[in-house]
């Protein structure tokens, strides 16, 4: 009987270790800044759970991981304090690229042993660098960012009140692996995010479009970008990238189709021959060339190419500048505005009377962008961002591979 309740209490004992160790979760937030007007959310007991459910059931995975260089020191050994929501954020007016998170240390000589594990170097005044990220030591906390331009521009956290109400993740994401949130004067708009075998998708709470059948139609072509946008999306694109001008152009629909080709380039020298007569030498070298098609409906068209001449966008040749792929040609008509790449013809796509971007991945991209040449962008699919009504959806899809993408 004893042996009974022995057992019990062990199960009881085990039950409240693992609640407090993969489900328990501590939903202050302590470090998103005042001047933040985007932040990330990762719910980092619920993708750890994750992980393990995929780990326990691919063991060929179990085999591979043993076999891993044992030198190298893990984020679980790093001397942080790792938060049950991990908060990554954006500051306002910086560069879409540039992100920020800020971690607790609670082991400064292990911290710095993991910064030189991981070949981090010391850029003076308690920063380090490596390839891919810039740390700050900061007191009992270091700042983690993408760029170090703007370490001194991140503001005070939030005060315990957000909104009127007590700050937490609750106050930014639902059942989610993570959220984005979008902070304005006037509102947050909050996006979830779902880590899938092969794909992550984001998008807002309530959202029941679903887009499968218009990313199964794209998927079969073959150009590496098809897009199709109203007025009210190309403005709130365009904002994201700090370009605003929609409503000074004034454009009511934009559609526009890309491909990529490699062609052969013909390069002219000059040099003498033996009596010193001039001689022209031709050589070839293959370079990545864009062909593309770009539509903007538009009820003012001389408005806007005014407007491109006044930017210096439009040159003597009439072709469009801003776009730094040539040659094309531009041109207006009584409601458009149409440019075209002239070294071959681009057919527009049927139109969908749908909103969305969708970029077909495209191993010619990896030559012309150096960002572009690495294993994460060379695993994906294709991008889709579709919107309808009020609902937002963003899918990127990754190539299939024998583990789900949690544990690659």
């Amino acid at each position: 009987m004893k042996k009974k309740y022995i057992f019990l209490v062990i199960i009881i004992l085990l039950s409240i270790g693992i609640y407090f160790m993969f489900f328990y979760k501590d939903k202050s937030l302590k470090f998103i800044p005042e001047n933040a007007d985007v932040v990330v959310l990762v719910d980092v007991k619920k993708a750890t759970r994750q992980y393990i459910f995929s780990f326990l059931a691919h063991p060929s995975k179990w085999f591979e991981d043993s076999k891993r260089d044992k030198n190298k020191i893990s984020i679980s050994d790093s001397g942080l304090e790792i938060p049950d929501f991990l908060q990554i954020f954006h500051l306002n007016k910086t560069k879409i690229s540039e992100w920020y998170t800020v971690l607790e240390i609670t082991d400064q000589a292990k911290f710095l042993e993991f910064l030189k594990n991981h070949q981090f170097v010391n850029d003076g005044k308690n920063q380090f660098k490596n390839n891919q990220f810039f740390i700050k030591i900061d007191g009992g906390k270091c700042i983690v960012g993408t760029s170090d331009l703007n370490f001194n521009n991140i503001g005070k956290p939030f005060y315990q009140k957000f909104r009127n109400q007590t700050l937490s993740a609750d106050s930014f994401m639902n059942d989610g692996l993570g959220s984005i949130c979008f902070i304005s004067e006037l509102r947050t708009q909050n996006f979830s995010i779902d880590l899938k075998d092969d794909e992550i998708e984001i998008k807002n709470e309530q959202n029941s479009i679903n887009f499968e059948s218009l990313i199964s139609d794209l998927n079969k072509k073959i150009q590496f970008l098809d897009t199709e946008l109203n007025s009210e999306n190309i403005k709130k694109i365009s904002s994201v990238f700090k370009e605003d001008i929609s409503d000074s152009i004034q454009v009511n629909h934009l559609k526009m189709s890309a491909d990529v080709t490699e062609v052969n380039d013909t390069i002219i020298s000059y040099g003498y021959d033996d009596d010193f007569n001039e001689i022209e030498k031709k050589s070839y070298q293959k370079i990545i060339q864009p062909e593309y098609n770009i539509l903007l409906q538009t009820s003012n068209p001389e408005k806007i190419w005014k407007y491109f001449q006044d930017k210096k966008w439009i040159n003597t040749e009439n072709q469009f500048t801003a776009i730094p792929f040539q040659p094309n040609l531009i041109s207006y008509s009584k409601n458009q505005i149409s440019i075209k790449s002239t070294r071959k013809s681009v057919k527009l796509s049927d139109y969908k009377k749908q909103n969305y971007i969708f970029i077909k991945n495209n191993p010619l991209l990896y030559s012309s962008f150096k960002t572009l040449n690495n294993q994460f962008f060379k695993d994906i699919e294709y991008l889709f961002y579709g919107n309808k009504n009020q609902d937002y959806t963003v899918k990127i899809k990754f190539k299939k591979q024998k583990y789900p993408l949690i544990l690659r």
